[in-house]
């Protein structure tokens, strides 16, 4: 197995991570890209407090091979902590190698929760696989949502 670390994002990381996270966002893994702000607020809100978002640098040797964002919230439905896994991004080059599926392992080791949840595009078969070989079942609902203008 590729031997892969993963530690809580700092200060340092700042340049790397806007990098992958845009990398994420405009690759097939999401509908459309983002505000290319929503980059910095997102690193300015992990440094902030780890109160909603935390995040995983993922390493191999001195390599950065990809990040972890995480969104804990208290969910009614399952009656406590709900981690959502909003990103899980890994390099091309790196990938097929088994570090998301090690991450999926390290965040139900390191932050217990009564459900773990995350989303994927329905065309991304190499997403679907993989979750589903670790536990992950879909919902069955359809998401909606409201985007307020400022």
């Amino acid at each position: 197995m590729f031997k892969t670390t993963f530690r809580r994002i700092s200060p340092n990381d700042r340049e790397e991570f806007i990098k992958m996270s845009k990398e994420f966002y405009s690759s097939e893994a999401v509908l459309s890209d983002i505000d290319p702000n929503f980059h910095e607020n997102a690193f300015d809100e992990l440094m902030r407090s780890d109160e909603y978002l935390v995040c995983y640098i993922f390493e191999s040797g001195s390599d950065i091979v990809g990040y972890g964002l995480l969104n804990k919230m208290f969910t009614h439905e399952v009656g406590g902590l709900t981690v959502w896994i909003e990103e899980l991004y890994v390099r091309d080059g790196f990938r097929g190698r088994g570090i998301g599926g090690q991450f999926l392992r390290f965040v139900e080791s390191e932050i217990p929760a009564k459900r773990y949840r995350l989303e994927t595009e329905p065309e991304n078969e190499g997403a679907w696989a993989l979750y589903s070989r670790h536990g992950y079942s879909r919902l069955g609902y359809d998401q909606m949502y409201k985007d307020i203008q400022p």
